[in-house]
């Protein structure tokens, strides 16, 4: 009996650390992509993983052409890192990353924050003016 309750409470504290931070797959929000959002060392970074629409109108694959940096316009979007810098710390919210937004090719401060364990708030900033998307998670 003890060891089938400390089993339990083992494997409910597992299921609780795991939702306890950033880490999966998010869709994002209008459903245009998936972002895998993983552990890089001592930070949380996150890369797209699926595109709705990965080809341009004439079928070439979908490139970072908004990038300012001219060398990386080359960049497919599919894989392209988008998340950086966040923390990784047990509890949110994850403050102090990034954000880069290919449809415009600026990178922004950003926050993380758990809504619930398939609700994730996601910030983006400039000066203190911030912008806000829901994402949800992908099974």
């Amino acid at each position: 009996m003890a060891r089938s309750l400390i089993l339990a409470l083992a494997l409910v504290g597992i299921a609780g650390a795991a939702l306890a931070g950033p880490e999966g797959t998010w869709l994002t929000e209008g459903g245009k992509s998936h972002v895998e959002i993983r552990l890089c060392g001592e930070e949380f970074c996150g890369a797209i993983t699926w595109l709705r629409e990965p080809h341009d109108e004439d079928g070439s694959v979908k490139l970072d052409k908004n990038n300012r940096d001219e060398a990386l316009r080359s960049r497919t979007i599919l894989g392209l890192k988008l998340l950086s810098g966040f923390a990784a710390h047990a509890e949110g919210p994850w403050e102090g990353g990034r954000i880069y937004n290919p449809e415009n090719g600026k990178t922004y401060r950003s926050k993380l924050r758990l809504k619930d364990a398939d609700t994730l708030r996601v910030s983006g900033c400039v000066l203190f003016f911030c912008e806000t998307q829901v994402w949800t998670r992908v099974e």
